[in-house]
């Protein structure tokens, strides 16, 4: 049991955080102010291996680890969580296509989304089928070499702006069992977005409904074989919940430094806020709950790495426990910068509303609570 990083991990780890620095924090408040879309930043990042983290070398990606991606999640996060989170969404997505795929869809989508040449979304979520992912609605009917679509996705993020959107339909009986995973390409007749979400934070990525009305989409663009998509879907969210626990990790990371900063320079009632001991302690939680937190999130990465049959159960409680830990640092790390804090002339009100939404997507974490309940009882937990 090495809790070290690798050489080449804290050489990935460099990297990342070089470029965190460099090209997003700099630049992060005025995305979020005017709800930019950084598509540069983005392709630069993806020069350096992040649109394809965990994606095969032979179509273009990285060909790296989940752990890999967590500590490289980690660093981006520190420096634009918003953007961090998108590039988490579109890596999921890219592996979807490159674990469930033929070699033909590899070819066709993935050298592109390694460059982020092209950007991808996760379809998953309908305005009436949320934690009930198996209820979703949105129906695909063969015919002939196509399938017609007709549905919406609710919360999708890239909606308007993804070039593919890797999406979960119904296309057999009620249940898990009669989905499918299709790719759509953005252009399709019948696809259209819906307005653009007025949201607490993620402004630097977009977001809407993604609509469907007898949209054709080839035999082809289906991944894997017919009924096996919400299978897919929940694989891919595996990943992506230690991707996005690495997110929170980031944001609270970056808080606390901010936070250790302002207490050993502001002084009230004569003295330094650091020398006050309930300060003291209130900073020691948060550094020990980013510490447990990180330690579960490498876990869970570990384990998917091996395969190992508990993967996701820990990639549930991994995710919990880092987005809630997250949070809570980042909001008592503004509750230590007083009305400073509250202020946007400091990233720490940013980094909170960032972070906010971590706790809700991806599977919420009251869901995650019956992921790992189900399996500690052998599936009594209904």
């Amino acid at each position: 049991m090495n809790f070290s990083l690798s050489e080449e991990q804290r050489a990935i780890q460099e990297t990342a955080r070089a470029f965190a620095a460099a090209e997003m924090a700099p630049h992060a408040a005025g995305w979020d102010e005017e709800k930019i879309f950084p598509v540069e930043t983005l392709r630069a990042a993806a020069a350096l291996g992040f649109g394809g983290i965990y994606v095969g070398e032979d179509v273009g990606g990285a060909g790296l680890s989940r752990l890999d991606a967590a500590i490289v999640f980690e660093e981006l996060a520190a420096g634009c969580t918003s953007t961090a989170a998108y590039i988490s969404i579109h890596n999921m997505a890219a592996w979807m296509i490159d674990r469930f795929g033929h070699a033909a869809q590899r070819r066709k989508f993935l050298p592109r989304l390694a460059t982020m040449e092209h950007f991808a979304s996760y379809c998953l979520t309908e305005p009436d089928a949320g934690s009930d992912a198996a209820a979703l609605r949105t129906r695909a009917q063969r015919d002939g070499d196509h399938y017609v679509l007709n549905g919406t996705k609710a919360f999708i993020s890239g909606g308007g702006r993804a070039d593919l959107y890797v999406c979960m339909v119904r296309t057999g009986e009620a249940g898990p069992r009669g989905i499918s995973c299709l790719v759509i390409e953005n252009g399709t007749p019948g696809l259209t977005f819906g307005a653009q979400e007025k949201k607490l934070g993620w402004n630097s990525q977009p977001t809407s409904m993604v609509m469907f009305e007898d949209c054709r989409v080839p035999v082809a663009n289906r991944i894997g074989a017919e009924g096996e998509g919400f299978k897919i879907a929940m694989a891919g969210l595996d990943g992506g919940r230690v991707n996005i626990g690495a997110c929170s990790l980031g944001a609270a990371r970056a808080c606390l430094v901010l936070a250790l900063a302002h207490v050993a320079t502001r002084s009230q009632f004569g003295k330094k806020l650091a020398d006050f001991q309930a300060l003291q302690f209130k900073l020691a939680d948060m550094a020990t709950e980013l510490e447990a937190a990180r330690l579960m999130i490498r876990q869970a990465a570990a384990k998917l790495d091996a395969g190992d049959p508990d993967a996701t159960m820990v990639c549930a409680m991994a995710k919990r426990l880092a987005t809630d830990a997250g949070f809570a640092i980042c909001n008592e790390a503004l509750q230590l910068h007083g009305g400073y804090g509250y202020l946007k002339d400091l990233p720490i009100e940013r980094f909170l509303r960032d972070a906010r939404v971590h706790q809700i997507l991806e599977g919420t974490n009251e869901i995650m609570r019956v992921i790992v309940a189900r399996k500690l009882l052998g599936g009594r937990s209904k």
